[in-house]
């Protein structure tokens, strides 16, 4: 079974310890007030997570599979009678179990009570993201290629959806104050 291998639980333990870290150090500080000041909306919370999710994941799996491929450290690929399990797979797996959370109403914020689960869920959707893009030129060409030319546009395909992230949690407001403008200057809002 693969979560018997030690090297199956190295990533999950590393991305949630420096998730819990970086949530140890916003709680009881200044940065907890300007954490709810700037991300007091619900969704605009979540995309802020699902954004730290996806960016603490990328390092360390990146950092990882460079590890395993080189031979440095302790780490190895997780493989089951004899074949390599992507970390693809997890992600997959990852992302079937938030959307099925999602749909159930589980972390969609629609309670306050549940809003914990919410913020967890938010998270594992941005890890299982990383999980999945990493590997994202295995999928589109059928075929593994994360260390040749074509394993490029795993990188390209991160850094597309890290975009789209970004401008969830920045760019909300500047595009509702957009939306604003353009339907206050519709002719139909013109008085003659």
């Amino acid at each position: 079974m693969p979560w018997t291998h030690r090297s199956f639980w190295v990533a999950p333990l590393i991305i949630a310890a420096i998730l819990a870290i970086l949530v140890a150090l916003v709680r009881g500080t200044r940065l907890r007030d300007i954490y709810k000041e700037q991300l007091g909306e619900s969704r605009r919370e979540r995309l802020f997570l699902a954004s730290v999710g996806f960016f603490v994941a990328v390092a360390v799996i990146r950092g990882l599979t460079i590890a395993i491929h080189n031979d440095i450290g302790p780490f190895h690929n997780v493989e089951m009678r004899g074949r390599h399990i992507h970390h693809m797979v997890w992600g997959i797996l990852l992302l079937l179990l938030v959307g099925y959370s999602w749909l159930v109403q589980i972390g969609t914020g629609s309670e306050k009570s549940w809003r914990w689960a919410g913020r967890l869920t938010s998270m594992l959707y941005g890890v299982a993201a990383a999980l999945t893009l990493d590997e994202f030129a295995l999928w589109l060409n059928l075929s593994d290629v994360y260390w040749q030319r074509e394993g490029r546009e795993s990188y390209e395909a991160m850094a597309l959806f890290a975009g789209v992230l970004a401008m969830g949690v920045f760019g909300g407001p500047f595009f509702k104050g957009i939306g604003r403008q353009l339907v206050n200057r519709s002719p139909r809002n013109v008085v003659h």
